[in-house]
């Protein structure tokens, strides 16, 4: 179920959501009895699964990653590739795991930039009800090589919060961060809807930081959090700041109407 992607990737492009999912989803694949993976709609080169099972295995060292593709030939040329843990597949949006079982992360990097906004809850559903209890969906977007992300978590019930994450030397005001919104998002980035509220305050945020460049575009960063803090719930604290991660709750920043 699904379409054929362009199926762009690069080597260590998704490092800056595979480094978040590793803090912030490794305590659940470490308490699974037999955690799988699933690197959705992985491309034309198997890179981003390689990476994703030697990151999760860091954290639960159990963890098996299944490559998952809805082109046949990238099945067939990622399969030399296949090792302990580490196997592909033919499919799409139905997440077809051996003898039903239920992946405990699915992660969907780059997949429905190309699919109409209306298609996002539809999809979204689908995949969290292939999550196994306690299951973490993460879905969005990056550039060809990694260093700005935007992407959505959600549980079985849903979305739960957006993380923004950006290699901080290269950022010149949060909002460049935009262009890498999700689909659910990015269209929604207009006055009166609420990502727009939020991109404006957070450039607010930023320059109001500039002081604090001098010590370096981390500690500009970590300022910048605390001031939107005020006004926005942030879902996480300096730990993940450091790392030029931002992440709130999808209460949020939900599109209006």
């Amino acid at each position: 179920m699904g379409s054929v992607t362009r199926g762009t990737t690069n080597p260590n492009r998704l490092r800056r959501m595979d480094r978040w999912i590793a803090a912030a989803h490794g305590a659940a694949l470490r308490r699974a009895g037999d955690p799988v993976a699933v690197d959705l709609g992985y491309g034309a080169a198997p890179w981003t699964a390689v990476e994703l099972l030697a990151r999760l295995r860091d954290v639960a060292p159990r963890v098996r990653v299944v490559g998952i593709e809805i082109e046949p030939a990238r099945v067939a040329g990622a399969k030399p590739y296949e090792r302990e843990g580490l196997s592909f597949r033919h499919g799409g949006f139905e997440v077809p795991l051996e003898g039903g079982e239920r992946p405990m992360l699915i992660r969907a990097a780059n997949v429905l930039r190309q699919y109409e906004e209306e298609q996002v809850a539809e999809v979204w559903a689908r995949l969290c009800a292939r999550l196994a209890p306690g299951g973490l969906l993460v879905e969005g977007t990056c550039d060809e090589i990694g260093r700005r992300h935007v992407w959505v978590a959600l549980g079985p019930e849903g979305p739960r919060t957006v993380t923004f994450a950006t290699r901080l030397g290269s950022l010149e005001r949060p909002s460049d961060l935009a262009e890498r919104l999700p689909k659910a998002l990015i269209h929604r980035n207009v006055p009166g809807e609420p990502v727009h509220a939020f991109l404006r305050d957070f450039d607010r945020a930023w320059a109001a930081a500039a002081p604090y460049a001098s010590y370096g575009a981390r500690q500009r960063w970590i300022r910048t959090a605390r001031a939107l803090s005020a006004d926005w719930p942030l879902a996480d604290g300096p730990v993940r700041w450091r790392q030029g991660e931002l992440t709130l709750r999808w209460e949020a920043l939900r599109p209006a109407g």
